[in-house]
């Protein structure tokens, strides 16, 4: 785009940022739902989609703020509406990676519980021999049956 952009291309490309951004603060409204009603499931199927309307979201950005005409021509109505939008995205955005953080540190948390349970469950005792002796422990992985 030039510099001179006309005020029916500004308005063209701002609109569609306003609707990227609407769609985008949706979507990811959505998934906050999501992880807040512990169903984190449900949005593993849309995170292609997500990535995607994130990369385009940001490609869209950067070419406004590279191109400050782009916004200058647009009316004024939608440069308010582009703004509103923004602040909601932004809000948006930061309660969904609070939720994604919670969701990691979740998860995270029942790894290390499992972890320490299998890390007790081999540290226990063998128990005693015909001799009154410990067994020695078996070191054989967890995974693995004395058969194989």
């Amino acid at each position: 785009m030039t510099s001179h952009t006309s005020p029916a291309e500004a308005a063209v490309h701002v609109r569609r940022l306003i609707g990227l951004t609407d769609a985008l603060s949706d979507r990811l409204e959505t998934e906050t739902r999501a992880f807040a009603e512990r169903r984190p499931q449900d949005i593993v199927n849309g995170l292609a989609k997500t990535q995607d309307m994130a990369n385009l979201y940001r490609r869209e950005t950067a070419q406004l703020k590279a191109t400050p005409a782009l916004a200058a021509s647009a009316p004024i109505a939608d440069r308010q509406t582009l703004i509103r939008a923004t602040e909601r995205f932004e809000a948006v955005l930061a309660r969904h990676a609070s939720a994604v953080q919670a969701a990691r540190v979740i998860s995270e948390g029942v790894v290390q519980a499992i972890a320490a349970e299998v890390a007790a469950a081999r540290a226990s005792g063998a128990g005693y021999g015909a001799s009154g002796r410990a067994a020695t422990a078996d070191g054989t992985a967890i995974t693995l049956n004395r058969s194989a």
